[in-house]
């Protein structure tokens, strides 16, 4: 990048985001042509795979760790600038007829991990396997008291929204007999629960300790390339700002907020409800909380004892902390007190 460069490139996971907010209502785009940038997506740049591997000069990205850090781990210039934590359903299900009616009773069972291959992060896999690792330990369980099934899934795209561009693969293997129970996750799994009538055995969301809620959208993570931040901190600045200033706007709109968010996912407004609840309008500031921190670290270490990313680095030197300190600048007066 030189600093000549007008385009700052943007993309985020079609899951809850302030950078969905800050889109939808317009403040992204407004802020940066103030200070003469356009904003445009990746997809106009015909680069689709910056989503997952970052490989793309001015970009920022938010959505799930589970790219974020394959990414990192590979080598990618990127910086950690922010973090949010949406409590969402994380849902064991299982067809109707399995006779599986708990957790308890998944000693043995068969357990759809669905897999694409190839050479991109397998997230989706990799979710799966954090969620049924979760759901086992509040059962007294480990992965060595069920069998792992690999389930042919297509590779995901950017575009993919909704009940089937998330779990088509799956649910197609849970009732073709591959497998006894799935996981599903998301506004997206709670409308294929409710369409398919498929049992939820468990909600990670009820339990108690965060630490079995998480995983890829646990907590979101917001990256920026390295190399904008070096020769533009004040356009990545001003970037947070417009994110912050977005979801401070969402805090007193819950309902056009939800909205937005079934736009995003692809899903319906019962099924923004059920998996998010009623306080996703508060939840979507990017923030660097050391709880939050922490957790990060875990899933870290988590995909790499299962070989989802290939080399272990520093957590804490991936943080840079300036630019989301920095954005305070970049808040109107009205909404420099955090809306509660």
């Amino acid at each position: 990048m030189t600093d000549e460069t007008t385009t700052i490139w943007y993309t985020r996971c079609p899951v809850p985001t302030a950078s969905g907010i800050a889109l939808d209502t317009g403040r992204l785009a407004a802020s940066l042509s103030a200070a003469g940038l356009a904003v445009a997506p990746i997809q106009q740049a015909g680069l689709d795979e910056a989503h997952f591997d970052h490989r793309l000069p001015a970009l920022f990205r938010e959505g799930g760790n589970v790219p974020a850090l394959w990414a990192r781990s590979r080598g990618e210039r990127t910086r950690l600038v922010g973090l949010t934590w949406v409590p969402e359903l994380q849902a064991i299900v299982t067809r109707p007829g399995t006779g599986v009616t708990g957790l308890d009773d998944l000693r043995g069972r068969r357990l759809i991990l669905p897999t694409h291959g190839g050479e991109r992060v397998d997230f989706f896999r990799a979710m799966a396997l954090r969620g049924f690792e979760a759901a086992l330990r509040h059962a007294g369980l480990s992965l060595d008291d069920v069998r792992l099934v690999d389930a042919p899934a297509p590779l995901p795209g950017t575009r993919d929204v909704g009940a089937d561009g998330f779990y088509r693969a799956t649910v197609t293997a849970l009732h073709a007999g591959l497998g006894d129970v799935a996981y599903v996750k998301g506004a997206p799994g709670a409308d294929v629960i409710a369409r398919d009538g498929l049992v939820c055995l468990h909600d990670l969301t009820d339990t108690d300790d965060p630490r079995l809620q998480v995983n890829n959208g646990t907590p979101r993570t917001l990256t920026v390339s390295e190399d904008l931040l070096a020769r533009r901190p004040d356009v990545v600045a001003r970037y947070i700002g417009a994110l912050r200033q977005a979801a401070r706007w969402a805090a007193t709109h819950p309902h056009d907020t939800a909205r937005i968010v079934a736009a995003e996912t692809g899903s319906t407004l019962a099924g923004v409800a059920r998996a998010y609840g009623g306080a996703l309008h508060h939840r979507l500031e990017p923030e660097l909380v050391p709880e939050w921190i922490d957790h990060l670290d875990d899933q870290k270490r988590f995909l790499l004892r299962h070989g989802v990313i290939p080399r272990d680095f520093e957590i804490g030197e991936w943080i840079d902390p300036g630019p989301l300190a920095a954005s305070d600048a970049y808040l109107s007066p009205e909404t420099t007190e955090v809306i509660s």
